[in-house]
């Protein structure tokens, strides 16, 4: 299918479900791949829509016909560049939440929004004054999020990259979060002694050498923020390793590892680790407690 022909059909659509379904068509005719905030073709094509409407109510039986154009420019950037389409709008959805996002952060994704939602719940209670940490924040969803989600809490944000930290003070100013949200530019944990209640991260964890091999879409994101060492634990192992000095007695961690949780387990047989089962889909994220970290450090 050509832009024109996506065009046609676009103009032709009776209703708002066959141009979505035009746009999907598309979208899989040109072979694209998923997973940075949708993971189907027909997703992305309803969110461009809503995208395009500025999320206002819709009449779904009479598509709105001044968004054609835009609609076939977008769709042809998404297939000529193989960006995401977050990229492309500068815009992407986490924890119910809009942010600001560009080549500088990762997509928002993680499974990890429906454990924030909840308070930590059933993990943790957050109490006034409770501190979180959140290990590389990219975009500062997670931490953003912490602050909508658990008003009575303080976050730091921390990332070691400034272009990062750039797009995530765009987001903090934009939810209006700045006294409970602090962004730190440091490698993985921030200066000083201060401990957390929880502590929170979506770390890099792919292999480096896959990373040349993932499909084009992931590749215009930054590789800082895929690639950890040889195995992709790296970043990981680091975090569990520093969280039991800085997470309070009673605090958890909360640490996403993507496709290779089983073999992070695998590789640390002996670190108590919860696989968390999500109600809207994704995996790869363990939670383990202060106390079981520093058994499994102390007998290692």
């Amino acid at each position: 299918m050509q832009d024109a022909e996506l065009e046609q059909r676009l103009r032709a659509a009776r209703d708002c479900d066959a141009w979505i379904v035009a746009v999907a068509d598309f979208f899989t005719v040109h072979g694209l791949v998923f997973g940075h905030g949708t993971d189907n073709a027909g997703d992305e094509a309803y969110w461009l829509l809503r995208h395009l409407t500025g999320w206002r109510d819709l009449d779904w039986r009479r598509p709105p016909p001044d968004v054609v154009q835009r609609a076939v420019e977008l769709a042809k950037q998404r297939m000529t560049s193989r960006k995401p389409l977050a990229y492309l709008i500068r815009s992407a959805w986490f924890a119910g939440l809009e942010f600001t996002v560009d080549e500088r952060v990762l997509v928002p994704r993680s499974p990890l929004a429906e454990v924030i939602e909840r308070g930590f719940a059933p993990w943790c209670v957050l109490n006034p004054g409770d501190r979180v940490l959140d290990i590389g924040t990219g975009s500062g969803c997670i931490a953003i999020a912490v602050a909508h989600y658990c008003p009575d809490a303080l976050v730091d944000a921390i990332d070691i990259s400034p272009a990062a930290l750039e797009v995530a003070a765009i987001n903090v100013a934009r939810h209006g979060v700045a006294e409970r949200v602090k962004l730190v530019e440091a490698d993985l944990f921030p200066p000083g002694d201060a401990r957390y209640r929880v502590i929170v991260s979506n770390p890099p964890y792919v292999p480096a050498a896959e990373v040349a091999t993932l499909p084009p879409e992931y590749r215009h994101e930054p590789e800082i923020g895929l690639a950890s060492g040889e195995t992709g634990f790296d970043a990981a192992e680091r975090i569990v390793r520093g969280a039991s000095a800085r997470l309070t007695p009673d605090g958890v961690l909360l640490l996403e590892v993507g496709a290779g949780a089983e073999a992070f387990a695998a590789a640390n047989p002996r670190l108590p680790l919860i696989a968390l089962e999500f109600e809207h889909g994704g995996d790869g994220v363990f939670v383990t407690t202060a106390a079981e970290i520093a058994e499994f450090l102390r007998d290692g």
